[in-house]
């Protein structure tokens, strides 16, 4: 599955960039015919706790499925997507 990492005016690191495609080949493994995923990382202004923004799209035949969360890191948020994508993944290959 391919994954792209979409930054909002700001560059991630090598550290992040590894940490994503470690959580999404896991989603890789639960589902065969994912097409690709779109991770979007997003900076809330004015900096506060919980001020960061992941948006998780997985493109599946028939169907997108789609997460937003939010954290205080990014590692977090991903975390959380990925969680929440899991339960979405089993829900589609029970539908």
């Amino acid at each position: 599955m391919n994954t792209s990492i979409n930054p909002v005016k700001f560059k991630t690191d090598e550290k992040l960039d590894k940490y994503i495609n470690e959580k999404v080949a896991k989603l890789d493994r639960m589902i065969d015919n994912a097409v690709k995923c779109e991770v979007t990382l997003k900076l809330e202004k004015p900096e506060t706790d919980n001020n960061k923004i992941v948006d998780m799209r997985l493109f599946v035949p028939g169907k997108d499925l789609f997460v937003t969360k939010q954290a205080n890191t990014f590692e977090e948020a991903v975390s959380q997507c990925v969680d929440t994508l899991k339960i979405q993944i089993e829900k589609y290959k029970n539908a």
